[in-house]
């Protein structure tokens, strides 16, 4: 199978014992806003946004023209390799369609596992939604704008000794947008330290764009399933953000305002505030020569680019600004979702924890702006786990939460218990004792052979008990190393592997059918943990 092929073929998920099952809302494993959600409080919190649970559909689409965007993406799409590129853009042009948008950085080959699962998520929901029978396309949009060289500029692998990071250096150019950069020539020494491993060099070259070869590989991995990509620094996207940025300028006090009343409101039902309050800095960035920075509002009506000195500007010009180059401006995380569902219409918003953590703050944006609110989701998470790890937690009846949560040591001493011997001589002690008695009764001279009896019992047992516990202590350590290399794979430095391990290490083990298998496997409850149990045997070519 090549990583172009349909995911029809995919097999079925096997039947995963109870004992790998994860509820992700016990054990406070996930934040506060996104676990209350999912428990049914706080949705007012979100409004005028939508939480939607696993098996609910969204509601009718804004009616947005997407004409010129759908044709700017089809060319784009094309490029990267998409083979459905066209159809999907035929769709996304129709105003019926709803629109399942997700999206991440472009991270150093393919960024973290969970830059995959988002987009699979994304894909999922749109097919669910086509299934009802009414028209649906994904969209991943790619935060090419974003500045943030350390996230991006580096991928993590799980070698033998452990997690191996590998990275690009120091960030040679503060604040510029990554979608603005190539690898450059630290690339070759990354893959020198990644000697055995397939990388995806036709894409990664240190003459490579992080956002174009973010796109290529991902869209390769998936094939025809993949959802549209879209660069958001494209310039027909710019060009449909302008009156919605402009608005943001306009209404920059009933921005601020809103978003006050909206961190109130969240602190004041005991939820944390994910964004941190900054007054008089705006939710815009300009690019200003090759450093993005943030736009603030200066209390004599201006504006100022934080980090730069002199006197602040006035209004006019950033106006003049957005209507004759509105490529150098972009919102900021709290501003985002509000222009992204502006211009693409979008029915449902797939989002990680983190980002459903701060939509609430968003979400006080929607009325000032205008824009309708789509509804919104958290995204499910997986665990890739191998099939002979699964069979290690199966034999010794282990769970994942037994083994994310109790030392090893006492999980495998509560597991193959320590005493085999004990248990039985208390039974043979109980029986001769009951002999004891009666043999008297028969012949005082049988006391003499019991004692002998017992005392033979007694050393043969003390032998036999010496002899099972160096084999306890054996397999005490063979299922200590077998437990320990489970969780190494599954919380690799102690993070969670979808967060830290690369999809390249994903493909690279498991082979360019990995994606079809994780579709297959994960399904859209946000509950739980989705395992999704796989073979280091190749799944086909790898993209």
């Amino acid at each position: 199978m090549t990583a172009n092929d349909s995911f029809s073929s995919a097999t079925s998920p096997p039947e995963s014992p109870a004992a790998l099952g994860l509820d992700l809302l016990g054990g406070s494993r996930l934040p506060s806003l996104p676990s209350a959600f999912l428990s049914g409080r706080d949705h007012d919190l979100l409004a005028p946004l939508k939480f939607l649970d696993a098996g609910e559909l969204p509601g009718e689409p804004p009616r947005v023209d997407r004409t010129e965007l759908a044709r700017a993406l089809a060319t784009a799409n094309v490029a990267y390799g998409h083979p459905a590129a066209e159809r999907l853009a035929e769709r996304l042009a129709d105003p019926a369609t709803r629109v399942v948008v997700t999206g991440q950085q472009p991270g150093l080959y393919g960024g973290p596992l969970y830059a995959l699962s988002k987009m699979v998520a994304a894909v999922l929901w749109a097919e669910a939604i086509e299934a009802s029978g009414v028209p649906a396309v994904a969209v991943y949009w790619v935060a090419t704008e974003d500045h943030d060289w350390s996230e991006t500029a580096q991928a993590t692998f799980l070698a033998r000794s452990g997690p191996l990071r590998v990275d690009l250096g120091e960030d040679p150019a503060p604040l510029l947008p990554v979608g603005m950069r190539t690898f450059g020539p630290r690339l070759t020494g990354v893959e020198e330290q990644l000697e055995g491993v397939e990388l995806p060099r036709r894409w990664y070259r240190p003459d490579s764009r992080f956002g174009e070869a973010f796109c290529r590989l991902l869209v390769a991995t998936m094939g025809e399933r993949a959802p549209l990509m879209l660069d958001s620094m494209l310039p027909e996207l710019k060009t449909l953000q302008r009156p919605w940025l402009s608005r943001l300028v306009e209404h920059r006090g009933d921005v601020e305002r809103a978003q006050r009343q909206a961190d109130a409101a969240i602190e004041n039902r005991g939820h944390p505030l994910q964004v941190s309050p900054q007054p008089g800095l705006s939710p815009l960035f300009m690019l200003h020569g090759l450093e993005r920075r943030r736009i603030a509002w200066s209390e004599n009506g201006g504006y100022s680019l934080r980090g730069l000195e002199g006197d602040a500007l006035p209004l006019e010009q950033l106006e003049r600004i957005l209507e004759e180059n509105p490529s150098v401006i972009s919102p900021g995380v709290l501003a985002r979702p509000a222009i992204q569902d502006a211009v693409l219409g979008t029915s449902l918003q797939v989002m990680g924890p983190a980002e459903l953590s701060y939509l609430p703050q968003v979400a006080a944006i929607y009325p000032v702006l205008g824009i309708e609110a789509p509804s919104t989701t958290l995204r499910p998470q997986a665990l890739v786990l191998e099939e002979r790890h699964a069979g290690y937690l199966e034999e010794l009846d282990v769970s994942l939460a037994e083994l994310f949560d109790v030392e090893l040591d006492r999980l495998v001493t509560e597991k193959l218990g320590e005493d085999l011997v004990g248990p039985v001589r208390e039974r043979i002690d109980e029986l001769l004792e009951g002999l004891a008695e009666p043999l008297a009764a028969l012949d005082r001279g049988l006391e003499g052979p019991l004692r002998k009896t017992r005392g033979h019992i007694d050393r043969g047992l003390d032998q036999l008990g010496g002899k099972v516990a160096g084999a306890v202590a054996r397999k005490h350590d063979v299922w200590r190393r077998r437990l320990e290399q489970v969780r190494t794979a599954c919380l690799p430095g102690g993070k969670g592997q979808e967060r830290l391990l690369s999809v390249v290490h994903f493909l690279d083990r498991y082979g360019a059918g990995f994606a079809e298998v994780l579709a297959a496997q994960m399904g859209l409850d946000p509950r739980r943990l989705h395992v999704v149990r796989v073979s280091p045997a190749p799944m086909g070519g790898r993209p």
